[in-house]
């Protein structure tokens, strides 16, 4: 069974068109909704969302389910999101397809990521993971921009006492003595070049949105690879502790919670593990010098690691000191 999973934004034709033209099988649809910006925004996206769900049962016969992303500008929200759509699809055994051709680019980046992810970490699967862009013939924002230009020259026309058809004033042209429509018309024509003059400066958006405390959102790139059962055991000690002064205070901590005799031959253990899982290796652990020792903590691809696996049991049970690594 084939499932896309599409996150939907302000686009209708790049979600559903390539999908009919190519005659491409679909069976299952997840919608995603963006719940964050204007209430004009949001209804917008849910409008188009339940276009969609209408669209997909009745054109490509394929069932549907709607969620909600509630922060579209928080990455590590939005890849664990992906992360858990995607993971329950391959387990279902379905062959999952991801659109990043709508949504902020967090959601798309983070879509990218997680579906990239999880073809590193099950290589017997990968086959069944793909990500598609379609994109568009046209982009409406220049010619709404020289639609309103012209919409500006006729109104300029109609200040000036009528335009090239009717060369009455506009008071006339309406009808009334009063001047009313007259006003209106050059409000009309003030909130126009506004605009246009905006959009000749600074294209289709303006400033830059501070989230969380910054107008940056680093969107790190995760690679997942395959984690060992004493490593995961590192990584969700590190998730719930946070971080520790030096390798000795979190390997005496590990082996307490495991029951074990710290001696040094499992400090080694820890240190090698840290070391594998660090910078130079897989990336998942950062370690800052203090003084003679180490400060240790997840990295932001850590982080995400233990965001997305920690429903998960433990290496399936198997015991984490019991392994030689």
């Amino acid at each position: 069974m084939q499932t896309h999973i599409v996150p939907v934004g302000f686009d209708y034709d790049r979600l559903i068109a390539p999908l009919v033209r190519d005659q491409i099988d679909v069976d299952r649809v997840i919608l995603l909704e963006g719940a964050v910006g204007s209430e004009a925004n949001v209804e917008y996206s849910r409008h188009l969302s339940g276009k969609l769900e209408a669209d997909f049962e009745n054109l490509l016969g394929a069932s549907t389910n709607r969620f909600v992303l509630e922060n579209v500008y928080d990455y590590d929200e939005a890849f664990e999101q992906a992360y858990d759509l995607i993971t329950n699809e391959l387990d279902r055994d379905n062959e999952v397809w991801v659109n990043i051709a709508a949504m902020p680019r967090t959601v798309s980046f983070a879509f990218a990521n997680a579906a990239h992810s999880l073809m590193v970490e099950r290589q017997e699967e990968r086959e069944q993971i793909h990500t598609y862009y379609t994109a568009p013939e046209k982009y409406l924002e220049t010619e709404l921009a020289e639609e309103l230009r012209r919409q500006s020259s006729l109104l300029e026309k109609l200040l000036e006492g009528g335009d090239a058809d009717n060369e009455a004033p506009v008071d006339q042209q309406a009808g009334s003595g009063t001047g009313v429509e007259a006003d209106r018309i050059a409000d009309r024509l003030e909130s126009a070049r506004d605009l246009l003059s905006e959009f000749d400066e600074r294209g289709t958006t303006i400033g830059a949105k501070e989230i969380d405390g910054s107008h940056i959102v680093e969107l790190p790139v995760a690679s997942f690879s395959n984690v060992k059962p004493f490593e995961e055991f590192i990584l969700y000690k590190l998730g719930e502790e946070g971080e520790f002064d030096s390798v000795s205070e979190l390997a005496e901590s590990l082996a307490r919670e495991l029951n074990e005799e710290y001696t040094d031959s499992f400090r080694s253990k820890v240190i090698y593990n840290v070391d594998r899982l660090g910078p130079g290796g897989k990336g998942y652990i950062e370690r800052e010098e203090h003084g003679k020792s180490y400060r240790t903590r997840l990295s932001r691809i850590g982080e995400l690691w233990v965001r997305s696996h920690s429903d998960e049991v433990l290496s399936d049970g198997n015991d984490p000191v019991s392994t030689s690594d």
